[in-house]
């Protein structure tokens, strides 16, 4: 394992190339000597009286004026391009993470060791603590990655629905998130399956983050229907005021991961119901306990089993207007 590999000391960064300072000011035009009319020139002669004398060009850009003080826009530099060492670097990384995933899908796992990765890429092992501090920052990394990914999928299918069509919406959702883990069965593993043995995530780090980014596609949908007054009343009501009374103390408390007002109780209910459903069939779908169910009738139950979820939350049908 990664752990029982000495750590050399990390790469020391590349200092950044020196920058060259702000450019100086220009220096003011240098006082003429007085000329009596007849020593001008004829070119000097020509001009109209309005024209001030010909000033020597300053040592910055030649202008005849005087130099007004460097603008914030002008000091501003093009952004520098990646040097070649710094693009190495990144291929590098990129090489890393196609190989670990690479390893989980041949295993059918999502643990990896840095002594395979290395004899893959055929690199040292201690040599891969250039880029990764251990395998729990590459494990770090790739979680993120799967999520964004996941999160940025979810968004662009709902997206193509319009949003007074929350059922559609929903619909495209869980559709895209069900393909996403059929195609990425790994990653999804990675990130909403069993927990990696002794990895151990940062606290509120990145992860957790990248976590809150990706279901905040799913809980948009569902704040946007309450506000447009399209989610109606779920099926299973809170009538005794339950589930409203510990949501606001769990809000008060910051105990939940949610920002912004207290969630509706109607909204919180549709939300939770819909993604459990949902995450509930692609597991069993990922972890092959639905492969005696041919494909054809896979997908069907999946169709139903969406409509129904969303009919309980209070979702209308997709493309139509919720019902009175």
């Amino acid at each position: 394992m990664a752990g029982e590999i000495p750590q050399p000391g990390r790469e020391p960064e590349r200092p950044p190339s020196r920058q060259t300072g702000p450019t100086q000011a220009a220096q003011p035009p240098f006082p003429q000597a007085e000329r009596r009319p007849e020593q001008r020139s004829s070119r000097q002669a020509e001009r109209p009286p309005s024209s001030q004398a010909e000033q020597p060009p300053s040592r910055q850009t030649g202008q005849t004026q005087a130099a007004q003080p460097p603008s914030p826009q002008s000091e501003q530099r093009p952004e520098k391009p990646p040097s070649r060492r710094e693009r190495a670097r990144a291929a590098t990384i990129g090489e890393i993470k196609q190989t670990a995933l690479g390893l989980m899908r041949e295993q059918g796992t999502t643990d990896f060791r840095f002594s395979d990765i290395a004899r893959l890429m055929g690199m040292t092992a201690p040599a891969l603590y250039r880029y990764f501090a251990d395998r729990d920052e590459l494990l770090t990394e790739l979680i993120v990655d799967a999520y964004n990914d996941l999160g940025e999928a979810v968004a662009d299918a709902r997206d193509q629905i319009p949003v007074d069509d929350p059922g559609g919406r929903f619909t495209a959702v869980a559709q895209s998130y069900r393909r996403w883990a059929r195609e990425e069965p790994q990653r999804f593993a990675l990130i909403l399956g069993m927990p990696v043995p002794g990895y151990h995530a940062p606290e509120e780090g990145p992860t957790t983050e990248a976590a809150r980014r990706a279901m905040a596609q799913l809980k948009s949908l569902f704040y946007e229907a309450t506000q447009a007054g399209l989610l109606r009343r779920p099926m299973l009501a809170d009538d005794d005021g339950g589930i409203a009374r510990m949501l606001a103390e769990h809000h008060e408390a910051k105990d939940l991961p949610i920002d912004g007002p207290p969630v509706a109780p109607e909204t919180f209910q549709a939300m939770l119901h819909c993604w459990a459903s949902l995450h509930g069939f692609t597991c069993l779908e990922s972890y092959g306990h639905l492969d005696w169910m041919p494909g054809e009738l896979r997908d069907a139950i999946f169709d139903s089993s969406i409509r129904l979820i969303a009919k309980v939350a209070g979702l209308p049908e997709p493309g139509q207007p919720p019902a009175p």
